[in-house]
């Protein structure tokens, strides 16, 4: 793609609709259309850094979905996170200043309102969504709380309401989407959109949800609770790693998938795992230059053919999909870099460059770039089971939440569905969906529906399916263990703390999180820790299997909330 190629692209079934709009950046003229984020109007118009840290470095969109407010910024004087907020006409952002001074107070919320529920949902993904199918078809009264403007989550990316889409071009991800969504919405379940729960708590066997949202504050409760909040990814924490430019590979597929947006002209795609290999074979359909892309597993072998053969049996359907984005790449000529990592990311104000070197040891190879999306697998966003006392287990140093097979947790009236609980990928997270959506119908009618009964035996085993295919797939994406960050590393990219910061108290005897987290501010940024306390707690584990007191106290708001909202609460 030439150097001056626009980001905005066309996917095959998706344009859109009219004529874009006009609004201000830094006090620049920028042009965003309908259906767009403000991510995806600033990226598409080049403009990468939206904050600045106390230090003076540039921050830009990272996670993509609400989690780093790295993408924080100033919107007609309110604080909003760029990812989660749609770009409209007349619009005045400012980047986010590292000391805001005075800014415009947001409106005074309105009062208040409780809803009563048979079945709260946190998340409208595929577990989410799989959820109110069942338990909405069954009657129960549901109500699904989700951050975003529409519904399907990381996976299921829709296109905004500014695009027109062709249903029969669009590839089988956005289809089987917008099949789903179509079904919850012929049910009587509430869709509350652009909803952040910032508090949940057990009240006489009542689930209480504090929340805000466009409306204003909002209790819901409810008899039973579904979370399907989903997983973000890890960081692969290498100097560099906070550069503008460089982002999640969820995040840069979020920006091409819902916004029609390429998160750079010039793109290597890295980290451990299938997703970048999607990305990949997508940004080249869309006709981005790929650079590169480098995954920390050794190149398959025979070695791995048992791993592929589970995968084949338990779904054809993906394994033919995942051959047919390396074949995509083979096509273009990309390299493709097994066992290798990034080592070194370069730039100044945003990304300029990245270096490889086999995990093994051995050659690095540069690469120049506009953009770098990468990954380091998932974790769990175990924040609202952790704080309701859903007992935790571990898996690979990551805490995931115990559970059945419908996701009923040790707290009975809470369902963990999808990988907010543990890792299983989303067809997984379909079926675990459902089954929790069915069994908190049983619960609450004595009996499980003649409709949901015919369906039980077949979500079980798609479920069990996608169990195998997931142990197969992570056999074949095995990756050797990473080196901890070491030195002026970032460990905490929102309070800008070192790994050497983080080792010279720990050699202090400092060796419980709140003591750092006092002397340092790590865990106190934007992210509220989200990526730096599994950091710190392999850290503190220092080789032992980590433990719940290695992690911070999970304390609301979970999410952010603004203190007049929290303040005006609901009607008592």
């Amino acid at each position: 793609m030439p150097q001056n190629a626009p980001l905005r692209v066309t996917l095959n079934g998706i344009a859109r609709k009219g004529p874009g709009f006009g609004f201000r950046f830094a006090g620049r003229d920028v042009t965003g259309f309908a259906g767009e984020s403000l991510a995806a109007a600033l990226v598409a118009e080049g403009e990468l850094a939206l904050r600045q840290t106390a230090q003076g470095d540039r921050r830009g969109i990272y996670c993509g979905m609400g989690v780093c407010g790295d993408c924080s910024v100033l919107v007609n004087g309110q604080l909003r996170r760029a990812c989660m907020t749609a770009a409209a006409p007349g619009l005045d952002v400012q980047p986010l200043p590292a000391r805001r001074g005075v800014v415009a107070a947001d409106p005074a919320p309105t009062a208040g309102k409780t809803l009563e529920a048979d079945l709260l949902i946190i998340g409208a993904g595929p577990a989410g969504l799989a959820a109110a199918r069942a338990a909405g078809g069954a009657g129960l009264r549901v109500i699904i709380a989700d951050e975003r403007k529409s519904p399907g989550g990381q996976y299921f990316k829709q296109p905004g309401s500014g695009f027109a889409v062709t249903e029969t071009a669009l590839d089988a991800q956005f289809a089987a989407g917008r099949r789903l969504i179509g079904a919850v919405a012929a049910t009587p379940a509430r869709l509350c959109s652009e909803t952040s729960v910032w508090s949940a708590r057990t009240e006489d066997d009542v689930i209480v949800a504090d929340m805000s949202g466009p409306d204003g504050p909002l209790q819901v409760r409810a008899r039973r609770l579904v979370i399907a909040t989903g997983a973000m990814e890890r960081p692969w924490v290498v100097p560099g790693w906070t550069l503008p430019g460089v982002m999640t590979v969820g995040a840069a597929q979020t920006l091409l998938r819902s916004g029609s947006v390429a998160p750079g002209r010039r793109v290597v795609v890295a980290g451990n795992g299938p997703l970048g290999l999607q990305l990949a074979a997508e940004l080249l359909m869309a006709g981005i230059d790929v650079v590169a892309v480098a995954d920390r597993a050794p190149r398959p072998g025979l070695a791995q053919a048992g791993a592929a053969l589970a995968m084949l049996s338990a779904d054809p359907r993906l394994v033919a999909a995942g051959i047919g984005h390396l074949a995509r790449l083979a096509r273009a000529g990309v390299p493709m870099l097994w066992g290798h990592e990034v080592t070194t990311i370069a730039g100044n104000d945003h990304v300029s460059g990245v270096t490889f070197a086999p995990t093994g040891g051995g050659r690095p190879r540069q690469f120049a770039i506009d953009a770098l999306a990468i990954g380091n697998g998932f974790q769990p966003q175990a924040e609202l089971a952790r704080a309701l006392g859903c007992a935790l287990g571990w898996h690979d140093g990551t805490a995931r939440v115990v559970r059945d097979d419908d996701g009923r947790t040790s707290v009975t009236t809470v369902f963990v569905a999808g990988d907010g609980g543990g890792l299983g990928g989303a067809q997984a997270a379909l079926a675990q969906g459902w089954l929790a959506g069915a069994a908190a119908a049983r619960d609450l009618l004595g009996h499980l529906p003649a409709a949901l009964a015919a369906e039980f035996d077949t979500q079980r085993a798609a479920l069990a399916r996608a169990r195998r295919f997931q142990g197969g797939l992570w056999r074949l994406f095995a990756a050797p263990a990473a080196a901890p960050p070491a030195g002026e590393t970032l460990l905490c990219r929102c309070e800008a703390v070192s790994a050497g910061a983080v080792d010279a108290l720990l050699a202090q005897g400092l060796c419980d999180p709140g003591s750092i987290k006092r002397a340092t501010r790590l865990g106190m940024g934007r992210c509220q820790g989200r990526y730096c306390a599994p950091l710190l707690a392999a850290r503190l584990a220092d080789g032992r299997v980590p433990a719940e007191t290695d992690l911070f106290a999970p304390r609301p708001p979970f999410k952010p909330a603004s203190i007049a909202s929290i303040a005006a609460g609901p009607p008592q």
